[in-house]
């Protein structure tokens, strides 16, 4: 039996419910701005990174052992519109004796949202207004944005919680059409006697990251993933960033066909929450490994949307 008939026999064993649609509606600006971290502020929920956030998650280091969260970046990854292309140039040879060889190459890409990516503010808005009512129409430039670029964000360690919501389920994959509830989340949370703290790194296991070599584009398709009333239940809980498996965190499309992405907005825009997509996260689910320091820092590239990641678990 080959992986994908494995695969689709795993999906259909557990009938799950079907996403009902929620509507919503974003804010006015004078009720989401200034942030709560204050007029002009950039960094949002990275504003939880110091002293106190690593030594937090340095209590959880015990064997020093390393997962890496992160997918490999190639030509046949999961793209959809985007870009990925490297082109190794011509082995440069050095005149002197010893004859030293300089291999180098050229990427041609959207670096910052392709492979296991990280949402900066500046990626999302509500019409002309990003994060903390930043307008693109005043940051917007050829060479990036003047505010709200990834490089504010800066090297982030915190504690990690993974929320395994195919496990709770007791399937491998959940289905395309699930939406993840508030009441899943807070589920898995108390079978791992766990309970989240303001800072920590909520990182969400759907399964559909099995797909990311096998299925490439049944995984940029229809998609699991957390709905309206989860994220707006996540953000009470303070989180630095909210990640996932899948490739928007959020489920895709939403129930409510008549609105784009708005765990997007309500994140992003809104509340000044990171997101990270598209995470590698088969290793930590197996393990069970539901508490851990979580480590990643993205590429300092002044004015971009977001960066490609490689985050780390560290035990």
């Amino acid at each position: 039996m080959n992986p994908g008939t494995v695969l689709a026999l795993t999906m259909l064993s557990v009938a799950l419910p079907t996403a009902h649609a929620q509507s919503w509606l974003p804010p006015a600006e004078e009720d989401r701005c200034p942030s709560r971290w204050g007029a002009g502020d950039e960094r949002g929920s990275a504003n939880h990174m110091g002293p106190s956030t690593v030594l937090r998650a340095a209590q959880l280091i015990n064997s020093g052992e390393v997962v890496e969260l992160g997918h490999v970046l190639h030509e046949t990854i999961p793209l959809g519109a985007r870009h990925f292309d490297l082109y190794l140039k011509p082995t440069g040879m050095n005149p002197q004796s010893n004859r030293r060889g300089s291999n180098e190459e050229i990427v041609v890409t959207e670096l910052g949202q392709v492979g296991t990516q990280f949402d900066g503010f500046s990626h999302q808005s509500i019409g002309d207004t990003l994060y903390n009512c930043f307008r693109i129409s005043e940051t917007l430039t050829r060479s990036g944005f003047t505010n709200l670029g990834i490089e504010n964000v800066g090297m982030l360690m915190t504690r990690g919680v993974l929320l395994d919501i195919a496990r709770l389920k007791g399937v491998d994959i959940l289905p395309e059409d699930y939406e993840i509830t508030t009441e899943d989340l807070q589920r898995a949370l108390a079978d791992a006697n766990l309970s989240l703290e303001p800072g920590n790194a909520v990182i969400i296991h759907t399964g559909w990251g099995q797909l990311w070599e096998t299925d490439v584009q049944r995984f940029l398709g229809r998609a699991p993933g957390i709905g309206i009333a989860a994220a707006e239940w996540l953000v009470t809980q303070d989180p630095m960033l909210v990640g996932a498996d899948n490739q928007p965190v959020e489920i895709q499309p939403n129930p409510d066909t008549s609105i784009s992405l708005p765990v997007h907005q309500i994140m992003l825009v809104v509340n000044g929450i990171h997101l990270l997509e598209r995470m590698k996260l088969d290793e930590l689910a197996a393990r069970q490994a539901h508490e851990f320091a979580f480590v990643m820092q993205p590429l300092k590239i002044r004015g971009a949307t977001g960066s490609t990641v490689a985050p780390a678990a560290i035990f």
